[in-house]
């Protein structure tokens, strides 16, 4: 830590102590150099993730969403809950391993109907002519016929 009076780098740390609500940690320092006190701060960084939209907008990850499209491919088929949240999982935890905390919309489209394929075919087929926007029987016909 920089002492905000001498610049020089190197300090003590002499006191800690938690906030009331426990979200920061206030550290009472000691320059090495010339000896004064001052207090840091340390927090969580929040940054949250992010979505990147087809049409570039970005927008938070929303775990919900995620999951309430699955539901609705998903509706009236076999599939559990357990299953559909295990997929959810995955997905939040490669946007969170992303190295630019942000991800692309067709990327997790993209799993989601990997996912999907493994899963059911016609909540594959449903979520199919969401994602990728179909337009006539066609498309229908060319997506089921997808090995």
């Amino acid at each position: 830590m920089k002492c905000p009076f001498c610049g020089h780098l190197g300090d003590k740390v002499v006191d800690s102590r938690e906030s009331k609500e426990g979200d920061v940690i206030r550290r009472r320092r000691e320059c090495l150099a010339c000896g004064r006190r001052f207090t840091s701060y340390e927090r969580i960084d929040e940054i949250p993730y992010m979505v990147v939209k087809k049409d570039g907008r970005r927008e938070v990850f929303d775990r919900n969403k995620v999951l309430n499209g699955l539901l609705k491919a998903c509706e009236k088929r076999p599939v559990s809950t357990n299953q559909l949240e295990q997929i959810v999982d995955e997905i939040e935890k490669i946007v969170q391993e992303s190295p630019e905390r942000e991800l692309p919309s067709s990327e997790i489209g993209r799993i989601i109907l990997e996912k999907l394929k493994e899963l059911d075919k016609v909540a594959y087929v449903r979520f199919a002519s969401v994602y990728l926007e179909f337009e006539d029987i066609s498309d229908f016909i060319k997506i089921s016929r997808q090995k």
